[in-house]
């Protein structure tokens, strides 16, 4: 047997360490980066379904709107179009426009890319989405506007409109004094 004394271990040896581990970076910044661009890229591409009535097409839109008096709301957008997208989940899908939609005007949404409403987007020359219009039943423009809206822009570019024309009862007023004032001129 070997009775020579033994040298201590040396505390500074590697080995002698306890094992630890070092900080990644790369490994950590990809691990947080990765979930992070995934939720961005589904909240960008994510819109909820909105209970407006839209009409089916451009022709459609206009006989309900001659038929109502109301005006027409146009809505031209893409399936590629990101602030599209985040205007019909902020704004489209919000109650309070779907609310003043229903009650005042003939929405129609129109894709971009869809053959059928090449017409109409060559008739108001749309070259960008969103494009939101608001026109009379027989399709004049009543107000144009180009680019993504938040939802108070929305309903004050509806609240413009609904003001720059008459109410319905006024309307009716006008028409009945007009009336009024042929039948007294036939009578005498």
């Amino acid at each position: 047997m070997n009775d020579a004394p033994t040298e201590p271990a040396n505390l500074t040896d590697a080995a002698a360490r306890p094992h630890r581990r070092r900080f990644n970076f790369w490994r950590w910044f990809w691990l947080s980066t990765i979930p992070v661009s995934l939720a961005w890229v589904w909240y960008d591409f994510y819109a909820p379904a909105n209970h407006i009535t839209w009409a089916r097409d451009y022709p459609s839109a206009q006989q309900q709107a001659v038929r109502s008096g109301k005006p027409i709301l146009l809505f031209f957008t893409g399936q590629w179009c990101v602030p599209c997208r985040i205007m019909k989940r902020n704004v489209w899908a919000d109650a309070q426009v779907e609310a003043v939609v229903q009650a005042g005007f003939v929405p129609v949404m129109m894709d971009l890319d869809d053959p059928d409403a090449a017409e109409t987007v060559s008739r108001y020359r749309v070259v960008a989405t969103p494009t939101t219009i608001i026109t009379d039943p027989n399709g004049n423009v009543l107000e144009w506007t180009r680019g993504g809206m938040n939802k108070a822009e929305f309903l004050g570019l509806l609240a413009k409109t609904h003001s720059d024309r008459p109410s319905m009862r006024e309307t009716r007023c006008r028409l009945i004094l007009r009336l009024s004032v042929s039948m007294r001129l036939l009578r005498s």
